[in-house]
């Protein structure tokens, strides 16, 4: 039967039969089941009662780290009493709004099937939690300082945090650096160390702005994004008791660790916002939670390594189901398959604790994201796939799987769908997707190129009157990040071309 949709995919080197020969074993995905509120931990009506015991009314982000110690320590950002009328930060009463940048609570709760229970905090007079990182609250100085990640190293917690220039349109903020601060108290109090310091530049672009700490193998891992939602991520490690030293920082440039910070270079491509990452025993993997503010949607990503390969992305929460949701930061003390994690919303501006079940689907690595097209909703796709010319979504069940495919259609130019995956320099990788065209459709290609649009593996195809595995393979070089892509070239007549089921796998 005929077909009249066709479709491009990221793709890479050149395109031929995929080979009977087996690929070398890897690692499976974790994939999250859609995920359920289990307890509004902040704010009117939480199970904490935060209001009327430490004047904490509403807030958001909710850092979490395990203070070492049989603790949970929490670090919130901008936090609000009883004058906070919403929706969002920063609207109320000013003269009982309460403003404080930041706060820290603990927690001893080992049974999160019902929620977190919140302990107590650092309170600067009984019954007020207190501002634990000082800030000036100037715009366009020093407008906020917000904790955006903490780690213990022996009995000294680490707290990571941003200060905020100002706030920008939706999703944008700008930060004049990042910088660590310490407490040798359990968060009583707190030292800011001017020299542990990532200044951000003139065009506000340094990488390491809001991150995410690990401790591993005795070192401390830092996972880094620019300030707002629309940055890759990248990494760096330190030893673990050298944390304060910056110059004792390295940083992975895809083969090595380097002392120059601009070598880093990104393990997941964005945007990647407000993330979260931690080792899971029990499927053997690292797991990293963040917002993807393209998709409106917290997404997980899995890998045996903090270098990668990363897979694709696993939507989480939906922004349909919860709205102006962002800020999820996973719980050191989930266990086997259940993961908690907190999330904030915009318009309630206050923390939530939200739990799902991971499973391991089994198949290879794959660093595409909705590999199936499954996830796009309307019938142009959308982030993370790219097209480029005429073409869209098929939900009619035309595709090798499932319930939808891409596909591209008409009679003249070049057409073609892409997306942008995040590979480790040096590797070879496997790319393979399931393809049928119309019969006169003989100059179809599959490829992959650098994202600036230089070509670095390709192999005109021909056309495929049933759906037929394709696979092309590709070192990938110096390069970090990669465009794969998949198309045709139209000469006057009517031809269509269809995608489904694409798999980016590394093989050595």
């Amino acid at each position: 039967m005929q077909k009249r949709f066709a479709l491009l995919l990221p793709l890479v080197l050149a395109a031929a039969l995929l080979p009977g020969t087996s690929p070398p074993p890897a690692r499976a995905t974790a994939v999250p089941s859609p995920a359920e509120q289990i307890a509004k931990l902040t704010g009117p009506g939480s199970i904490n009662d935060t209001e009327a015991r430490f004047a904490l009314k509403a807030t958001d982000l909710g850092i979490l780290w395990d203070n070492g110690s049989g603790e949970i320590l929490t670090a919130f950002g901008d936090s609000y009493g009883s004058g906070w009328t919403g929706p969002g930060g920063g609207v109320g009463d000013s003269a009982t709004i309460d403003w404080r940048c930041n706060l820290l609570f603990r927690s001893k709760d080992r049974n999160l099937a019902d929620g977190m229970t919140l302990d107590s905090a650092a309170e600067d007079r009984p019954g007020h939690a207190k501002e634990f990182l000082d800030c000036k609250k100037i715009d366009r100085d020093e407008h906020t300082v917000i904790p955006t990640a903490g780690v213990a190293v022996g009995k000294r917690q680490y707290v990571q945090y941003m200060s905020v220039n100002y706030w920008g349109p939706a999703g944008s903020w700008f930060t004049n650096y990042s910088g660590f601060a310490y407490s040798d108290d359990n968060g009583e109090t707190w030292t800011k160390d001017p020299k542990a310091r990532w200044q951000n530049t003139k065009t506000w672009d340094n990488n390491f702005q809001m991150t995410a700490l690990v401790r591993d193998k005795g070192f401390v891992y830092m996972i880094g994004t620019p300030n707002g939602r629309h940055g890759n991520a990248y990494l760096a490690r330190v030893p673990e008791k050298q944390v304060l030293s910056k110059n004792a920082w390295r940083y992975w440039d895809g083969r090595a660790w380097s002392g120059r910070e601009r070598a880093a270079v990104p393990i997941a491509i964005g945007p990647v916002s407000e993330v979260s990452v931690q080792w899971n025993a029990q499927l053997g993997k690292w797991l990293m939670m963040y917002l993807d503010e393209q998709r409106a949607s917290v997404v997980l990503r899995s890998s045996a390594s903090l270098t990668g390969p990363w897979s694709g992305e696993k939507v989480v929460v939906k922004g349909t189901d919860f709205p102006g949701l962002y800020g999820t930061y996973m719980h050191p003390w989930s266990s086997g398959s259940d993961l908690y994690f907190t999330m904030s919303q915009w318009d309630p501006y206050n923390v939530f604790l939200m739990h799902t079940k991971l499973t391991d689907d089994g198949a290879v690595t794959n660093l595409v994201t909705d590999p199936g097209f499954e996830e796009q909703a309307g019938t142009t796709p959308s982030a993370p796939w790219q097209l480029n010319g005429r073409g869209g979504i098929d939900a009619a069940d035309l595709g090798h799987s499932g319930a939808r495919n891409a596909y591209l259609r008409d009679s003249i130019g070049a057409h073609s769908v892409q997306q942008n995956v995040a590979v480790r320099p040096g590797h070879r990788y496997r790319l393979s997707a399931w393809v049928r065209t119309a019969e006169n459709n003989r100059d179809t290609v599959v490829g992959v190129r650098t994202l600036a649009g230089k070509g670095l593996k390709a192999k005109p195809g021909g056309a495929y009157s049933v759906y037929t595995k394709v696979s092309v393979e590709f070192d990938s070089g110096r390069e970090s990040l990669v465009q794969v892509y998949a198309g045709f070239t139209g000469h006057g007549q009517d031809v269509w071309f269809q995608l489904d089921d694409v798999v980016l796998e590394e093989v050595r």
